[in-house]
C-alpha cells in the first residue's frame, strides 16, 4: 500500500439507467494510480472482452481488472442459475479478500448493484461489506438499481441519467467508447 495512502476511505455508488457507471470507477482508478494508489476491480456478470481489461494490464501493477461472469451476454433467470450464484459469491469473495489485504486503497465492486437486483448477490452481502470495510480503503459499487439500503448506507451517490443516447437511433455499442 501507498505511503500515502487514505487515512478514511468512503463508500461511493454509481448508480442509474445511463452510461458511465463503470467509466466513472475506472476514472477513479486513472486518477488514484496518479497518486500511486492501487485499485483492484472486481466486475461482476461481466465475462466479455471489454477493452479496459487491455488498458488495466497496461496500467499494471496500479490497476487489476477480474471478471466474475460467463464471456456471453448474462440472461439472468429467476431464480438464477447456481452457476450465475457461484460467479457472483466467488467473485464477492476475491473481492473482500482484495479489500483486507493491505495492497489496495480502492475496491470496485463493478456492476453489483446489478448483481444484487438479479439475487446474485444479496442487501446483506453487501451491507457486510460497507460494514468490514478497512478505514483506508475507498470501496465503489457501481451498477443500475442501487438497493435503497445501500443508498443510505453510502456516504456518496451518483445516478447517472439518461436524457439522450444515440443507442435509440440504433448505434451499436462502439469499440474504445462502450466496449
Amino acid at each position: 500500500m501507498n505511503q500515502e495512502a487514505l487515512k478514511k476511505g468512503y463508500v461511493q455508488v454509481y448508480t442509474g439507467n445511463s452510461k458511465g457507471k463503470t467509466t466513472a470507477a475506472l476514472g477513479l482508478a486513472f486518477r488514484a494510480m496518479g497518486r500511486g494508489f492501487k485499485t483492484y476491480i472486481g466486475q461482476f456478470m461481466k465475462g466479455q472482452h471489454y477493452a479496459e481489461l487491455d488498458s488495466a494490464r497496461m496500467c499494471q501493477p496500479y490497476i487489476t481488472i477480474e471478471q466474475f461472469g460467463k464471456d456471453t451476454f448474462i440472461r439472468v433467470q429467476n431464480p438464477p442459475l447456481e452457476e450465475d450464484v457461484k460467479m457472483a459469491q466467488d467473485g464477492l469473495a476475491k473481492l473482500k479478500k482484495a479489500m483486507h489485504s493491505g495492497d489496495y486503497e480502492i475496491i470496485v465492486f463493478d456492476e453489483i448493484n446489478t448483481a444484487h437486483y438479479f439475487n446474485l448477490i444479496s442487501t446483506e452481502d453487501m451491507l457486510e461489506v460497507i460494514r468490514t470495510k478497512p478505514d483506508g480503503v475507498e470501496v465503489v459499487f457501481t451498477g443500475r438499481c442501487a438497493p435503497p439500503e445501500i443508498i443510505e448506507a453510502a456516504d456518496l451517490v451518483t445516478e447517472m441519467v439518461e436524457i439522450k443516447h444515440y443507442y435509440q437511433q440504433g448505434v451499436p455499442a462502439r469499440d474504445g467508447v462502450e466496449r
